[in-house]
């Protein structure tokens, strides 16, 4: 039988987050040495990578901070809402978005490229999550906001789970508490853009040909259809761009009202759901 104690079990899960009777096992088959079970331990966890490729990520938690004009939110994706809420996933997701603010990361692949520091990579670190936690894992999206000011706002749609919704939104002027007001109203409200400019002309112009459509279909005079095309259009707008959408708090106040009252202009927002 190999030489180890219960102290070396202790060690080499600490090392490696696998469980008790995986480090058993591979310690038996190292003979007790640390860097050959270890590498035991590295070999199956990626096997059970392999197995979990095609599984659907369906649950998960998104994760933000912002300080100094900088947010970073992270969407980290599981298969059971079981494992999204357990406490190893939570610090697996805190660990992922320590890395993401530590690198500057934009985007899930730099992230998942960047380097640890014992050395891994971040997607290393996943992968071997994956064979602990017995789950398919997987960094979805990252965005980073730069801005004067930068507010980041979590929201539980379930009490017994992690957030499901983040945002981040940057402002010039106001002041800290408008910038999570509008935070705030993006999770509920969402937009797809901050301004008109940022949809895409195609989209816009999809938009006018449905609202044209349904008119003639409708039966609307002739001589109306142009008025009635730009008031649906507006409607469009008005559902999706953030500083045009009724304000959640004040219906009678669109978002840029809100933030003009408050000496504040909107410079940019990310939002995640998880899932969508």
């Amino acid at each position: 039988m190999a030489n180890f104690t219960a102290a070396d079990i202790k060690i080499l899960r600490e090392q490696t987050g696998a469980g008790m009777l995986d480090v058993k096992k591979a310690l038996d088959e190292a003979d007790g040495d640390h860097g050959k079970a270890a590498e035991i331990l590295r070999v199956k966890g990626q096997k059970g990578v392999t197995k979990r490729e095609g599984r659907t990520t369906s649950n998960g938690l998104v994760a933000a901070k912002a300080e100094d004009g900088v947010g970073t939110l992270v969407e980290v994706l599981c298969e059971t809402d079981f494992v999204a809420k357990s406490e190893v996933f939570i610090a697996l997701a805190e660990q992922i978005l320590d890395q993401a603010i530590a690198v500057g990361a934009a985007d899930a692949d730099e992230l998942l490229k960047s380097t640890l520091g014992d050395g891994r990579t971040v997607q290393e670190l996943v992968d071997q999550s994956n064979a602990v936690i017995g789950e398919k894992i997987e960094v979805k999206r990252v965005a980073r906001v730069e801005g004067e000011r930068v507010a980041a706002y979590l929201h539980k749609t379930s009490p017994d789970l992690p957030a499901q919704i983040g945002v981040l939104v940057a402002i010039a002027g106001g002041d800290d508490q408008v910038a999570r007001d509008i935070a705030m109203h993006a999770a509920a409200l969402p937009p797809t853009a901050l301004t008109r400019d940022d949809i895409p002309a195609e989209t816009v112009e999809n938009e006018r040909r449905v609202a044209e459509a349904t008119a003639r279909e409708e039966g609307k005079p002739e001589a109306a259809l142009s008025r009635i095309v730009e008031g649906r259009v507006n409607g469009f707008f008005k559902d999706n761009v953030l500083i045009e959408q009724a304000f959640a708090r004040d219906q009678k106040k669109t978002v840029g009202q809100v933030l003009k009252d408050a000496k504040a202009e909107a410079q940019a927002f990310a939002r995640f759901r998880v899932g969508s």
